[in-house]
Order: structure tokens, then sequence, then C-alpha cells
């Protein structure tokens, strides 16, 4: 079964990558805010159709709780680490936030499963290693301690979010996803309403936006899928590695040039995951 974790944590990653480089891609043209909203829409129509499709049993209260938890982690995870971002430097708040974010549902895997093996914990330590290079960008120590307060919060939150779904998709998934991306929703738009981010946009951005979506939606169901059938550990470290998905194909595809240290970072991404393979 941990192969299968294994297979489907890459998967999740590789198609949160690809989401969040679509989905950057579509917020340089627009409001960010905007684009996580179409993807939160998505999700809330994908889930009850998979839901139905797949003839899953509508599942207890407690699981639909844990999704609303999900749901309100996640999107302030994202207000969090948006706010960051603007007020802060990008090359301590992104690279912080992820590694926390993974660090997190370590901790609660080792104390609910046990340590695991001495090959994945140095798998663990280079994953962790390689997304701070990857996310992070001209990273310099000249910051202040506030400028950890954002990182922080966001990693913390968006390490609750991955706790969250492990602690429903063991009886379901679809269902409680759905109430997670409803609160998400509901919490995104009164975010919106309040700071009044939201700048016009052109359908050709609600179609990518629509596409960032989709992406962002399979993601989260191989998420879940990872942690269900193997160690939230494991299913964290491996879709964490998403930013390097996306700095490959904005690499790829935009042109855009890594810089030494996202290089570095995929290399010791790559080592991760043989460790955590063996």
């Amino acid at each position: 079964m941990e192969n299968f974790t294994i297979i489907l944590g890459l998967a999740s990653a590789l198609s949160w990558g690809v989401g969040d480089f679509v989905g950057g891609y579509a917020a340089r043209r627009t409001s960010a805010y905007y684009v996580v909203l179409i993807t939160q829409v998505i999700g809330i129509v994908i889930f009850p159709a998979l839901a139905f499709a797949f003839s899953e049993n509508f599942p207890p209260l407690s699981n639909l709780i844990w999704g609303a938890f999900a749901g309100f982690f996640g999107a302030a995870g994202s207000i969090a680490l948006y706010v960051g971002l603007a007020k802060g430097k990008m090359s301590i708040v992104a690279p912080l936030a992820a590694v926390i974010s993974a660090i997190i549902p370590v901790i609660y895997s080792a104390l609910n499963e046990g340590i695991p093996s001495t090959f994945k914990i140095a798998g663990f330590i280079f994953a962790f290693i390689g997304i701070w290079f990857i996310v992070s960008n001209n990273m310099g120590l000249n910051f202040k301690v506030k400028d950890l307060e954002y990182p922080l919060l966001a990693g913390i939150l968006f390490g609750l979010f991955f706790i969250s779904i492990d602690n429903f998709s063991a009886t379901a998934i679809y269902w409680p996803l759905m109430v997670s991306r409803t609160v998400a929703l509901i919490m995104l738009t009164v975010f919106i309403m309040l700071t009044k981010t939201v700048n016009k946009t052109t359908s050709d951005i609600i179609v990518i936006g629509i596409l960032a979506g989709l992406f962002n939606t399979g993601g989260a169901i191989l998420f879940a899928f990872a942690s269900q059938v193997g160690r939230l550990d494991t299913a964290t470290i491996l879709s964490s590695l998403s930013p390097a998905v996306t700095a490959l194909l904005a690499c790829t595809l935009l042109k855009e040039q890594l810089t030494i240290s996202q290089w570095v970072g995929v290399m010791f991404s790559m080592i991760a995951i043989i460790l955590i393979s063996v």
C-alpha cells in the first residue's frame, strides 16, 4: 500500500503543481483571489458529481465537520499567505510557509502512526531543503521577526488543512471535500467583499481559471486518496513537492530561468523521492 501512497502523492504534486502554474498565469492578469474563488466553485460542482458517480455513501457528521475544518484552514491559509506575500519579503514568506505546512503533518503522523523508517526520515529532510530552495528566490538573511508572522500562520493553517483531510479520507472523500470548498468559498467571498481585492476580468481568464480549478481539485482528490491508503507524512511530503512542477513548467513553457538555488532544490527533491520510495 505504501507504493500506492508514493504514486498518489507524486500525482497530487503533479496536479497541484500544474494547477498553481495555470492559476499563477491567470493571476498575472486579474486578482489572485478571483482565481482562488474559481477553483473553489469548480470543486463544489465536481465533488458531489463524483460522489454520485462512484456511489459514495453520505458520511457521518463528524467527517463533514472535518471537511468544514479543511475548508476553513485552507481558505485562512491562502489569505494569510497572500497577505504575507503582499506585506513581507516573498523570499521568506513562501518557502517558510511551504516547509512549515509539511512539518506539522509529519509531527502529527509520527505521534499517531509511529516513527517512519530511517530512509524516509532522510527523504523528508531532503524534501524540506528542496521545497525551501525551489520556492525561495534571492533569499537573504536580512529580515525582521515581524516578517515571520504571516508565513508561520500560513504554514500552520496549511498543515492543519492536510491533517483535516486525513481525518475524513478513511471513510469518505468527495462529500467532505465539497463541504470544504463551500466553507472556503464563503470565507474568501466575505474577505474579498471587505477588502475589495477583485479586479475586472475577461472570459479567457475565466476559462484559464476553470482549468486551474480542475487541476487543483484533482490534486485534493489524489492527496485524500494518498493519505487514505498510507501514512500522512509520506502523502504530505510528496504532494508538497508541487512547487518543483510549477517551477519546471515556468522554465519550459514561459522560458523563465531557474536560479541556481532552484535547480539545487529540484535535485534535492529528486533525491527525496528516491529515499522515500526505498
